[in-house]
């Protein structure tokens, strides 16, 4: 947890409704853009946001600082985009993975690399937006936001080692998706220098 965070929190929790707006600015875009990675859809992603910091606010003096205030945010955001998924039962489309290997997916990570930067960053996001909700909310918190294995499994109430497995089936599919949008003679030519 920043110090910011930590006195702002402490402002709040004394009474000044003020320095929430503070802590909302600073966490409303990681929020939104998690919350739409889970449902895909703006304005359900505006509300989730909405009703995540209502429960931010109203949990706040059950905030122990155990965990950083931001993965505490995190789990909040997720679980409340869990709550609206079952509601509206949503079911997106898995991609296959079965018959992509370990090699496969390093051959993706090679190309990705020799894309520009911001290229690379759009690619990345416009495949994971492709994927289920909680794929594309995992790599998101792993590659975008840098979240360490322990912080995303505090977010997601697993173990360490289960986000581990998870984020490897998450690139994998990411993978399958980025092999077929991805120039070919790109791919190719990582493939060929990498046997």
């Amino acid at each position: 947890m920043t110090i910011n965070d930590q006195h702002d929190i402490n402002l709040i929790l004394n009474g000044d409704a003020n320095a929430f707006h503070i802590l909302v600015d600073r966490y409303k875009d990681l929020v939104y853009s998690l919350s739409l990675r889970m449902l895909k859809n703006r304005e359900e992603a505006e509300e989730v946001s909405q009703d995540t910091f209502i429960k931010v606010f109203n949990s706040l003096p059950r905030f122990k600082g155990d965990s950083k205030f931001s993965t505490w945010i995190y789990k909040i955001a997720y679980n409340t985009c869990l709550d609206r998924l079952k509601k509206n039962k949503k079911f997106y489309n898995d991609v296959p993975i079965d018959e992509f290997t370990e090699h496969q997916v390093k051959t993706i990570d090679d190309a990705l690399e020799n894309l520009e930067a911001k290229e690379r960053e759009q690619a990345i996001q416009d495949c994971i937006s492709l994927l289920s909700s909680e794929d594309g909310f995992l790599l998101t918190l792993y590659y975008f936001e840098e979240q360490s294995l322990d912080d995303i499994s505090k977010v997601m109430g697993l173990t360490p080692n289960n986000v581990k497995v998870k984020l490897f089936r998450s690139r994998k599919k990411l993978a399958v998706i980025l092999k077929q949008r991805l120039e070919p003679e790109i791919i190719e030519s990582y493939e060929r220098a990498n046997r």
